[in-house]
Formats: C-alpha cells, sequence, structure tokens
C-alpha cells in the first residue's frame, strides 16, 4: 500500500510502499480516507515526544488518527499507534466513532483531536458549569478556536481569549468571544486589564494553551490579597510559548488557584472511554449541524515531503487526503 513513511529518525516523511497493516484481535481495518498532522505527529514523527523518545527508532508510518470506511462502508474517526497517514490502517476497535453521514471525512479528522485538547480540560479538569467564565489563553490557533467554541456549547456566562494575532483575535468575537485581550500590549497593561475583568465577573476557568510568560501574568494578576479569593482552576493543555515558569509561592498560599493539566497520561480510564462514547459523537453531531467549525487546509499524500514543512495559517489544520 502507500504510505507516509519516516525512514530515518528526525527526517521528512516519505510517499512511499509500505506493508499493509498486520490483522490484531483487536485492530480492525480501516480504509483511510483522511488524517490530520498536529504538533503530536510531527513530534513523534521525529522521535521526540515521550511517548516514543526511549525507543529505537524504526521506520514508521506517520499520523495517529484518521477517518474512513470499515469494511461494512461505515464512516468512521479512529485512533492507531500503527500509523494512520497510509490507504489503510489498523483501528483499536475500543477507539472508533462512528461519523454523522453529514459530516465530511477532513472535518471529522480534524476535529477530536482539538476535541480533546478543550473539552477534556474543561469538563473533567475544570468541572465547568453553566454561567461560568472562561478565560482562553491563547485563543487563536486550532485547539484554542475550538474551544471557544466548546464553552459556549457548555453555557460559559462569559468567554475572555487572549492571542498576539490581533486580526484572528477579533474574529473570535464572530465564534462567541466576550471579550479580547492583546497579548502584544505591554506586561503591566496586560496584567491591569486580566485584574479588571477578574474583579468586574470573577474568572471560574483559565484554559491554557501557550504556558510561559503570559501565565506568569495571569496568575500574578489574579493574586489574592489575604482576604477570601474567587476559586479559580488553571488548565494547561499546551506550551507553544515555552514548558517552564516562574511561580510565586505566594499566589498558591494567598489565592485560591488550582493548576492541573489536560493531556496524554492524565486522564482517568473513565474519562478516556467517555472520550468516545460521548464526547467526540456529541461534538460530531454539533459540527454536523454547524454548531462547531474548524479551518482546514488540505493536501494529498503524494505530496507529504513539499507540505511537511509548509507554514499552515494560524488557526487552520493541516489535513491529508487519501
Amino acid at each position: 500500500m502507500k504510505a507516509a513513511v519516516v525512514f530515518e529518525k528526525e527526517s521528512i516523511p516519505q510517499y512511499a510502499d509500505f506493508p499493509d497493516p498486520e490483522i490484531t484481535e483487536k485492530g480492525i481495518p480501516v480504509m483511510v480516507k483522511a488524517a490530520p498532522i498536529k504538533n503530536l505527529d510531527r513530534a513523534i514523527a521525529g522521535g521526540n515526544h515521550y511517548s516514543v523518545s526511549s525507543e529505537a527508532h524504526q521506520p514508521r508510518i506517520i499520523g495517529t488518527d484518521g477517518a474512513g470506511y470499515l469494511e461494512n462502508g461505515q464512516k468512521v474517526y479512529f485512533f492507531s499507534k500503527k500509523g494512520t497517514v497510509a490507504e489503510k490502517a489498523m483501528a483499536d476497535r475500543n477507539l472508533i466513532v462512528q461519523i454523522p453521514e453529514r459530516l465530511d471525512f477532513v472535518t471529522a479528522s480534524a476535529l477530536p483531536n482539538a476535541v480533546m485538547g478543550s473539552a477534556m480540560g474543561l469538563k473533567f479538569k475544570a468541572g465547568m458549569k453553566p454561567g461560568d467564565t472562561v478565560l482562553i489563553n491563547g485563543a487563536t490557533g486550532v485547539t484554542g478556536k475550538i474551544a471557544l467554541q466548546i464553552a459556549k456549547l457548555y453555557g460559559a456566562g462569559k468567554i475572555i481569549v487572549t492571542g498576539r494575532n490581533q486580526e484572528s483575535l477579533q474574529s473570535l468575537l464572530s465564534l462567541g468571544a466576550d471579550e479580547t485581550v492583546s497579548l502584544k500590549i505591554q506586561d503591566e497593561d496586560f496584567k491591569k486589564r486580566i485584574q479588571e475583568i477578574h474583579s468586574e465577573t470573577p474568572v471560574d476557568i483559565v484554559l491554557d494553551y501557550i504556558w510561559g510568560h503570559s501565565v506568569e501574568m495571569i496568575l500574578a494578576a489574579m493574586k489574592g490579597n489575604g482576604t477570601f479569593s474567587h476559586t479559580t482552576k488553571l488548565v494547561s493543555v499546551g506550551g507553544m510559548s515555552g514548558d517552564t515558569l516562574q511561580l510565586s509561592s505566594q499566589i498558591l498560599r494567598g489565592t485560591d488557584i488550582q493548576i492541573s493539566g489536560s493531556g496524554l497520561g492524565s486522564w482517568t480510564p473513565e474519562e478516556s472511554k467517555l472520550l468516545f462514547s460521548e464526547i467526540i459523537p456529541e461534538m460530531f453531531q454539533a459540527a454536523a449541524d454547524g454548531k462547531i467549525k474548524i479551518d482546514t487546509e488540505t493536501a494529498e499524500i503524494k505530496d507529504i515531503e513539499t507540505v511537511w514543512n509548509k507554514e499552515i495559517p494560524g488557526g487552520k489544520r493541516l489535513v491529508i487526503i487519501i
């Protein structure tokens, strides 16, 4: 079969012949029609992700999820550890979701990863309730834009978004954001605006995609003064601006701030099951009904070498069509 294969560690995937996936007891064959390329896939392909960094490199098909047909003609989204950017894949039969007939393969393949990075954090780590005030830090990316729409679906009372690209940031108002705060303004101005917002409508949840200095400023802006403070749950989903930050212990002692992370390894088995049995199906239906939109850029599998290092416009997901 034809597939996008990384033959050498950290090399560009090549469009090449590769053996068909082996039949396994826990697997189910899928004829793949579309597969997204995410930061996770790039890290795994380069051997840099924590899930594969200790393994000796072997030629591997890139991709971790996709959309296609089962042998009975059913449309499904699926997950596979054996690669998905190929004509055929062996899906884990426990990690398959039926796709509504009205939903196209490109959208169905692109949406779940963004849902994982937003719905899981909002629902399970932050325990979001209708009426909550949500601040999405770094909302102009693919996952941040989906988080905004999901927070709206979950009944957020107010949604504040931050980002560096002013045009992209303003466009989020049409998706349901109530207020924007630019990350390009001076630090003191940024902290002052967050303080004002937190004073007017206390922030219940901070869903963060960039970490680093911006989170330091948000935490400093929410620092308590020794009296009772509002409970705020900060959930880290990404680290686009750095993997570390400086955190004053006084903030933790003087503020009711609860910090956690949402990602592979942080969810319970029960939560992971709900992702596939309830959350993704719910979001697929919302997308089919036009309530959630994800921007994509597509390329054919034969062009994988050309598009692998191509700069994709902010807020869009690259999807490979097979």
